[in-house]
């Protein structure tokens, strides 16, 4: 899959993508990560891309062209008529394990819009944009660290880019767990500040183990998070 994304940093989300299963992806081919910097398409060489907003208010809003235009680039670059744009944004759809598996499986390429200040030019939204995605009900300074979570949520769910495919089936919010919370882990010691891994782990009956897990699973999700039931 192929993530295009927006920005006026383009520098963090490289460094941010460069790590962990996200690098290693990339390294593999399994993913790709195409930041364009808003700002090579400024409307005059001191790079603005953003003017106050019309009606007064405080902050900035982007500048729709600058936008548009690098838009336009990644199209031109890909040999696309149009690519799906999600604006990240806190006005969107919330990000769920759902969506981020529809993403995975409808979609090869994306262009990921990063907002900053006051946001965007609204003809912005009306022009090139799909779909808005929000990660959570707060603000933050700008889109990038939002497109970041959007990508690693995506990215895991892509064939081979985790070791095996039970790594993600079996998580919270997947596969046949989709309403319940994980269940807890545990590794070596066996015992730990005078806690025990719990013995049918250490069974090797693996029918009890899954059932043990299931029970686990179920009764944290009544605690933690009820409304998931």
């Amino acid at each position: 899959m192929i993530f295009h994304i927006l920005t006026l940093f383009p520098e963090m989300i490289m460094e941010c993508a460069g790590h962990s299963i996200l690098g290693r992806a990339v390294k593999a081919g399994k993913i790709t990560i195409n930041p364009v910097n808003i700002r090579d398409f400024a409307i005059n060489k001191h790079g603005q891309v953003d003017d106050a907003p019309y009606g007064g208010g405080a902050g900035m809003v982007m500048m729709a062209s600058p936008i548009i235009d690098a838009y336009k680039f990644i199209l031109e670059k890909s040999g696309k008529d149009n690519l799906p744009v999600i604006y990240l944004s806190p006005q969107g759809q919330v990000l769920s394990q759902n969506l981020a598996t529809e993403l995975a499986s409808e979609e090869n390429e994306l262009v990921l819009l990063c907002g900053h200040y006051e946001g965007v030019d609204e003809r912005v939204l009306e022009e090139i944009v799909t779909m808005e995605i929000s990660i959570g009900d707060y603000v933050l300074t700008g889109g990038e660290l939002p497109a970041l979570v959007l990508i690693d949520a995506v990215s895991r769910l892509i064939p081979g880019v985790l070791g095996k495919e039970e790594s993600f089936q079996n998580e919270s919010f997947s596969g046949e767990n989709k309403n319940l919370l994980e269940y807890p882990h545990y590794t070596r010691p066996p015992v730990f500040l005078g806690r025990e891994v719990p013995d049918v782990l250490l069974s090797g009956n693996h029918a009890k183990i899954d059932q043990w897990r299931r029970e686990q699973a179920l009764a944290r999700t009544k605690i933690k998070r009820p409304d998931l039931l």
